[in-house]
């Protein structure tokens, strides 16, 4: 057993249960975050960006499967992405101390975290503002996990976990990132449909996950759902499609990849993904907080200094 002294978790921000008192409020809130938004990024518009991002992803070439590549340095990540296309990295995942640890460590070691897992039908409900969560610690989420009573399994996902990030090393690709996400779940924890608009590094640290892509002007064919300026969700499952319910869908690109243990994911911004686990699994994730790399050259959307 470990003996090493651990320092007291940070605990969760609550939980937003208040709402705009009036229809007003919630306009004047949506539009405070789209400045505050666009400010972060650089960008005059965040709707603008949203519309480069597909007015450009209409010139790429069709791919029917992610490129895999070695490792790559910053210079060369940047220069790929520019292309706007995802790919799969691998070797820096696997130098990290995290990688070299297994599940049984969550137990060992970081038991006493406060976490807050996805529960219920977190699916269908996974851009509503009330979707159903509850805060625990890991022990107690690995316990409920154990137990298999559900028949979706309770999720981790997009926790803040920096007792976790301790042990990870993330490359320089983006020179402004957000915090990193950790995402964690046994086989069949889903994260539905959707699209970010930033650009997006995922590792997937322990497990198989199984990803499928859609680029972004195929959102003409996803029947979107705002669940702000810059996430967009799909009721559309590539899983299980339904397309006498969806059927625009029919013309959707999907671009199934399988991401193992130590890979790394560049998703650009824009690209629709869903995203399931099909063992016991550990990724993280940093969203890029700057003008997406396929939109460099188009100084339409830069903010006026």
């Amino acid at each position: 057993m470990s003996t090493e002294k651990k320092s007291k978790p940070r605990a969760l921000p609550a939980l937003e249960s208040s709402r705009p008192a009036t229809p007003e409020d919630a306009i004047a809130r949506k539009h405070e975050r789209e400045l505050r938004d666009a400010h972060v990024r650089g960008v005059a518009s965040i709707q603008e960006m949203r519309e480069a991002i597909k007015r450009a992803a209409r010139d790429l070439p069709v791919i029917a499967e992610v490129p895999r590549l070695g490792q790559i340095d910053t210079q060369a990540f940047r220069a790929r992405a520019a292309e706007g296309l995802p790919f799969v990295t691998s070797g820096i995942v696997k130098r990290w101390p995290l990688f070299s640890l297994t599940p049984e460590t969550l137990r060992e070691r970081f038991s006493h975290l406060p976490v807050r897992a996805r529960v219920g039908d977190y699916i269908n409900t996974a851009f509503a503002a009330d979707r159903a969560m509850q805060d625990m610690s890991m022990l107690e989420y690995l316990e409920l996990v154990a137990e298999g009573k559900h028949e979706l399994p309770p999720y981790l996902g997009n926790l803040e976990l920096r007792e976790l990030n301790k042990l990870c090393h993330w490359p320089t690709y983006f020179d402004k990132m957000g915090p990193p996400r950790f995402w964690l779940g046994p086989a069949g924890t889903v994260t539905p449909l959707h699209c970010d608009y930033d650009d997006n590094i995922f590792a997937q640290v322990w497990g198989t996950k199984r990803i499928f892509l859609s680029p972004p002007h195929h959102d003409a064919f996803l029947y979107p759902r705002e669940a702000n300026a810059i996430l967009f969700g799909s009721p559309f499952d590539p899983e299980a499609p339904d397309f006498d319910k969806f059927p625009l869908a029919r013309e959707a690109t999907m671009i199934e990849c399988i991401m193992n243990p130590g890979e790394m994911l560049y998703v650009p911004a824009g690209w629709y993904h869903q995203v399931r686990s099909l063992t016991f699994s550990l990724s993280s994730n940093r969203w890029a907080r700057a003008v997406p790399f396929s939109l460099k050259g188009d100084s339409s959307v830069l903010a006026k200094p």
